[in-house]
């Protein structure tokens, strides 16, 4: 079973860095295409604006950044944990020790789910609430 463990965490890891080198070259030409946006004299403020040219530099815009980037990866380690308890439920062979193991791994990680999106939806709401 370990070596099971081992082995889905060595591809969650590999799938991981693959996702995020392509996330980082998307939000590379993105940020060279709204650069070209705001230096440009072509465009009114609604339409940079729109762009994302205007900076947050307040500190709700730094903590919601901070929070929502903690809350996203905490949601992705508890989908993951979902897809852990669902090898173990169809590895299990009918053995109750295994099959409680695994329902538990499945439900505590939708318990975490659900606090993560409401905790993302309660931050959000009371920093725009603040602004």
């Amino acid at each position: 079973m370990k070596k099971w463990k081992l082995v889905l965490c060595a591809i969650a890891s590999v799938i991981t860095v693959g996702v995020t080198a392509v996330v980082a070259t998307d939000v590379q030409a993105a940020n060279s295409w709204t650069e070209e946006i705001c230096e440009s004299d072509e465009y009114d403020d609604e339409q940079k604006a729109a762009a994302g040219c205007a900076e947050d530099r307040t500190f709700g815009g730094a903590a919601n950044g901070i929070i929502n980037t903690v809350l996203a990866v905490l949601g992705v380690v508890a989908v993951g944990a979902i897809i852990l308890g669902g090898v173990q439920y169809t590895t299990s062979a009918g053995d109750p020790a295994k099959v409680k193991t695994a329902k538990n791994t499945i439900m505590y990680a939708i318990m975490g789910l659900a606090i993560a999106l409401l905790a993302f939806a309660i931050v959000n709401f009371v920093l725009t609430s603040i602004d």
